[in-house]
């Protein structure tokens, strides 16, 4: 077990995560950003970004956010691997600690988790889970090469798993 003391701890490596960062390194608070279970958030499975402030072209969301990390890191931001599993806001300094058994000790939390995939709710639905069941297009979408796949889900993320899987499946619905 180790103890990390900062005066910054960021919950979440997304874009809000890695913004904050960003300023409070440069304000010289010392970030330390725990990662949690997909380090540069959802946009890491965004292949076309559009929309994204100052770029022209299309882009890549997995380039996107290596470049934030790149530029948060550059700047004196710390990057730990860890999912916390325990938060006590009850007093301060924060004290949260990750399933790594480490402690992350901070004057000041920012809690940027961001987006997860949101499910039906069926009962089936957990245990088909990695059965043909998934939330990740980019991930799993070789596993239904050749096979019908629907995809549920709204926004440009939906859409873009969605035109994924056209690579692998003759017979996709959104």
């Amino acid at each position: 077990m180790t103890i990390y003391t900062t005066r910054m701890l960021i919950l979440g490596s997304g874009p809000a995560g890695l913004s904050a960062a960003i300023y409070g390194a440069r304000a010289g608070m010392e970030p330390i950003v725990v990662q949690g279970i997909q380090p540069g958030g959802q946009l890491t499975t965004t292949t076309d970004v559009e929309n994204y402030p100052g770029f022209r072209e299309v882009i890549q969301g997995p380039w996107l956010m290596q470049e934030m990390q790149a530029q948060a890191e550059h700047v004196g931001t710390r990057m730990m691997w860890d999912t916390i599993v325990e938060v006590d806001l009850t007093r301060r300094p924060f004290r949260l600690i990750g399933d790594s058994g480490d402690v992350y000790v901070g004057d000041v939390l920012v809690i940027a988790t961001g987006a997860q995939a949101k499910w039906l709710g069926l009962d089936s639905e957990e245990a088909l889970k990695g059965k043909g069941v998934s939330a990740c297009a980019t991930c799993d979408g070789f596993f239904y090469r050749g096979k019908k796949v629907a995809v549920i889900g709204g926004g440009n993320t939906a859409v873009e798993e969605a035109l994924y899987l056209t690579n692998h499946s003759p017979d996709v619905t959104l």
